[in-house]
């Protein structure tokens, strides 16, 4: 009997601490739900290569503790493949150009020629060489050629992407057998978006008690990753949409046919259509200033279908400025076209942004959080 009652108590007290550990778990749960509905969720979109990717590496730089060893030299092997596909992309660029009438200024000398061939050959495998003094000089060498910089002058036509210049202008640096990439490095650094990252941060810094809490979401901006942002779209607080305004020349990686910004365009159109943003806030970037405002006294911005009726009016700084306010309201119309009448007291805001400048994201993103923080305010009745 004596033994039933030992056996008895030891399951009472069995019984008693996984009800304690039962209680616990739920506490748990109950405590993540409550923080689960004060964090805002952010949706980053917008077409490849809109610089959607930079913008998610400059959060994680200003609002979290940024990138560690670990991470900076995981990002060595990517500066490597951007360099040498972009000396590739240039090389081959440069053949074919030479094909053409008044064809001698895309000519190469006949040494580039030979290391032109060698960089190709890399530039086309899978697996790149580690980068060296030896192939940063003769990379430096073909990039000085006359030919290839004609040739960069026409990559609008050829997919050279943003960070060739500062990549070519430091491959001596990004060479060295100790090379640990900066801050800087990684944020040029081109990798294409596939799939779905995140990242949970606060504008006003660590302590989350002095204001709100976002997870913003980034997805592959290219046609076939689009298909992976539907199951994103619910109960999302905002949308910011990057476009890069510098793009108005360009087409795109995927289909060579079709212009950049009129992708941009339609993309944009078809995003404020999505019946699940109906009380959603928008807010867009228009971004890459910094390359727009260097390209567009130069390249007419009327090249582009969506901008054929545009004259320009000035110049210098003054007709920059005129471009990107006409820019601005063309987005604006669509906007305002493409919101349906019952949602028309949605948060719209613009914001001009160059990616790639720090000090403009923090600042953007103080803007965008004291928007949403007051768009919460009016809906609770508080403003």
């Amino acid at each position: 009997m004596g033994l039933l009652c030992s056996k008895n108590r030891h399951y009472t007290e069995a019984d008693t601490e996984e009800n304690t550990q039962a209680a616990e778990i739920e506490r748990r749960i109950e405590q993540e739900t409550k923080a689960e509905k004060h964090i805002q969720k952010l949706l980053l979109l917008g077409a490849g290569e809109s610089g959607k990717s930079t913008i998610f590496k400059q959060i994680k730089l200003l609002f979290q503790t940024g990138f560690d060893e670990a991470e900076l030299k995981s990002y060595v092997s990517v500066i490597d493949a951007n360099i040498y596909q972009t000396i590739k992309i240039l090389y081959d660029g440069s053949k074919e150009f030479a094909q053409n009438a008044d064809s001698s200024k895309y000519i190469l000398s006949s040494e580039n020629k030979i290391i032109g061939e060698k960089l190709s050959e890399i530039g086309s495998k899978l697996d790149y060489p580690r980068l060296n003094r030896e192939l940063a000089e003769e990379i430096g060498n073909l990039w000085k050629d006359s030919a290839i910089q004609e040739t960069y002058a026409r990559g609008n036509e050829l997919q050279v992407p943003d960070c060739t210049n500062y990549f070519m202008e430091n491959l001596q640096r990004l060479s060295d057998a100790n090379y640990l990439p900066t801050k800087e490095d990684v944020l040029y650094a081109r990798v294409r978006t596939t799939g779905v990252v995140e990242i949970q941060f606060s504008p006003v810094g660590e302590n989350k008690k002095s204001g709100e809490v976002y997870r913003l979401f980034d997805v592959g901006g290219q046609r076939n990753e689009r298909r992976k942002w539907i199951h994103l779209f619910e109960g999302v607080t905002a949308v910011i949409f990057c476009a890069a305004i510098n793009e108005y020349d360009q087409t795109l990686f995927e289909d060579e046919q079709k212009n950049r910004m009129m992708e941009t365009k339609e993309l944009f159109d078809w995003v404020l259509k999505q019946p699940c943003f109906e009380k959603t806030s928008f807010m867009l970037f228009l971004n890459k200033f910094d390359i727009f405002e260097a390209k567009v006294l130069t390249v007419p911005l009327n090249v582009c279908e969506w901008f054929k009726d545009y004259q320009p009016v000035s110049t210098g700084k003054q007709e920059i400025e005129h471009t990107y306010e006409y820019i601005k309201k063309k987005f604006e119309e669509l906007y305002f076209r493409s919101t349906a009448p019952d949602r028309v007291d949605r948060v719209f805001k613009v914001y001009r942004t160059t990616a790639l400048d720090q000090k403009v994201v923090k600042k953007t993103f103080k803007l965008v959080d004291e928007t949403l923080r007051r768009r919460n305010l009016f809906e609770a009745g508080l403003l």
